[in-house]
């Protein structure tokens, strides 16, 4: 059974580590898992990503930003995601086409509807069958991020806070609008908690049998 699972929240917010213990779950689950990211994820789309995340573009346009998001999002929709799930897989995304309409929509305001339709077209219409939202205030999250690995920071994440703010606001309005898709998680919550929650959403969604204790997220 194929199942498309995307991942979003703010900066700092965890979602690679949960991705990682998802994965390695599912698999000893028996699933065909792929775990991947935005922007990136083929050649082109990494390529992509470098120009988009580096920190000496910061004369790039609010436009070229999301044209360049999009590019990223087609490869690796056409690429990598249709085909593993069309082959039956499970597919975990970090980060979609809902970024899209946070990062650049609420965040840098651009019209919802015009990003609506340029990402439809990105994606053919593709759309996640599950949404985790792993929510956070924005000053923890960045705090997170700062004492890190020590990895520079990225062109998206030293944006202002009010920037991190919109963001954030941006993801629990599209989460509301679509309750039956997302799944909003505290992710001040420990490491394991959250893990927990999230598998049990999914053992639910592919009929698998859940972990003993394992919590119900609501």
């Amino acid at each position: 059974m194929s199942l498309f699972i995307t991942f979003e929240g703010p900066e700092g917010s965890g979602k690679t580590t949960q991705i990682q213990r998802l994965a390695a779950w599912l698999r000893e689950q028996g699933q065909t898992v792929l775990a991947t990211r935005e922007p990136g994820g083929t050649a082109i789309g990494d390529r992509v990503r470098a120009i988009l995340l580096d920190s000496d573009h910061r004369e790039m346009q609010p436009q070229t930003e999301i044209l360049l998001f999009s590019a990223a999002r087609a490869q690796i929709v056409g690429q990598i995601i249709r085909p593993h799930l069309a082959r039956g897989g499970v597919v975990l995304c970090d980060r979609f086409a809902d970024s899209t309409l946070a990062y650049q929509g609420y965040g840098r305001q651009l019209d919802l509807a015009t990003l609506r339709l340029i990402t439809a077209f990105a994606t053919g219409g593709l759309q996640p069958d599950l949404t985790f939202c792993l929510d956070l205030p924005v000053d923890v999250g960045l705090q997170r991020k700062a004492a890190g690995a020590g990895e520079e920071w990225n062109r998206m994440e030293q944006e202002t806070l009010a920037f991190h703010a919109r963001v954030r606001r941006g993801y629990l309005t599209l989460a509301q609008a679509e309750p039956a898709r997302w799944r909003v998680l505290d992710a001040t919550q420990p490491v394991q908690a959250l893990q927990a929650a999230m598998r049990a959403e999914v053992a639910a969604r592919l009929g698998l049998l859940a972990e003993p204790g394992q919590a119900q997220s609501t």
